[in-house]
């Protein structure tokens, strides 16, 4: 097995409505807002992880294999019932408890995705301070009382405000194994497009997190048109 290369895929993500992934507890000021979007301890500008966007189009593409379950799938729910669960644990890769034989190991590869963190543009930021706007916003939500018809338990939840835009990328690494690419690249295509479909961060339901990826290059090659023409549904493993 070796390493043929490693491909860049990066573009801007836009939000089409505010996004919220929050701080954690500790983080949380008393007399602040309830709830704070996380931020980037040196300069202070919130921050989409990579991490968030790995877990989400990974439980996306999960669903849609017909073979989700409580936890992240693994080397035992390889199947010829799930095709796409393999191309999964290649860009993905398997959790730590999983024992692999030198045989699957071979088969499967290491994890081949590496997400990002995706910073504000920089030349989104400096529109937004030129205006003499904030790069987060605070929204007022509440529960309603069906019988009274009063609010009851307002919360205040910080978000990113729709508009707002990210450098996205990430890495792909390509085997010998892996011929051109073609079959993972049309896999995280279609991850991403269902992660468009849905939403990114918490409160999804309450249409809080639609996104958008634009001006898609892999290495230096547009592949928007490509990307946006994939019908996530209909493109299924072999």
């Amino acid at each position: 097995m070796q390493l043929i290369k490693i491909q860049t895929l990066e573009g801007t993500l836009e939000l089409l409505s505010g996004l919220r992934i929050g701080a954690s507890e500790g983080e949380i000021r008393i007399g602040g807002v309830d709830n704070q979007v996380i931020r980037n301890p040196i300069n202070n500008q919130p921050y989409i992880p990579g991490s968030s966007l790995k877990g989400k189009v990974r439980s996306l593409l999960e669903w849609r294999s017909g073979a989700v379950k409580s936890e992240p799938l693994g080397i035992g729910d390889l199947s010829a019932r799930h095709p796409e669960v393999r191309p999964i644990l290649q860009l993905f890769g398997v959790g730590g408890g999983d024992q692999l034989s030198d045989e699957q190991a071979r088969d499967l590869g290491p994890t081949r995705l590496a997400f990002w963190d995706a910073a504000l543009q920089a030349d989104w930021v400096r529109q937004i301070e030129g205006d003499n706007l904030l790069l987060t916003e605070v929204k007022t939500e509440n529960r309603i009382d069906r019988i009274k018809g009063v609010a009851e338990h307002p919360r205040q939840t910080e978000r990113v405000p729709a508009g707002s835009r990210f450098d996205f990328r990430l890495s792909i690494k390509l085997l010998d194994i892996d011929g051109d690419g073609a079959a993972l690249r049309k896999a995280l295509f279609a991850g991403l497009r269902l992660l468009e479909l849905d939403s990114l961060g918490g409160s999804g339901s309450r249409g809080y997190g639609k996104i958008k990826l634009r001006e898609l290059k892999l290495d230096g090659a547009d592949v928007q048109a490509e990307f946006d023409a994939l019908d996530p549904f209909a493109a299924r493993a072999a």
